[in-house]
């Protein structure tokens, strides 16, 4: 391989590696119930079969908000769940960027 061919290799690396590491996206919201008070301690999972482990999970917190970071950009269902409530599902979601749900 010649020098030339090496730095412009090299040179692409650099210039595409910024590319791959905005190619994640963040789900976040608060979760409320119908009368629109928040819910602490949802189970929140959004599920895609772009994830390595097919699944991952947040769980609201005492305002009711999540945050799931570092998703690879695809087609999801997010699930929402907490006993005593009905389980919500969500199909098709496209996730391409940040967002709140």
């Amino acid at each position: 391989m010649s020098v030339v061919t090496r730095r412009l290799a090299l040179v692409a690396v650099f210039l595409l590696l910024p590319v791959f590491a905005h190619a994640q996206a963040t789900v976040a919201g608060t979760v409320r119930d119908s009368s629109g008070a928040v819910l602490p301690g949802v189970t929140v999972e959004a599920a895609s079969p772009v994830l390595i482990e097919k699944v991952r999970t947040a769980v609201t917190d005492n305002s009711g908000q999540y945050r799931i970071a570092a998703l690879l950009p695809g087609v999801y269902t997010l699930t929402f769940s907490l006993s005593g409530f009905t389980t919500l599902k969500r199909n098709e979601v496209d996730i391409s960027g940040s967002g709140s749900l």
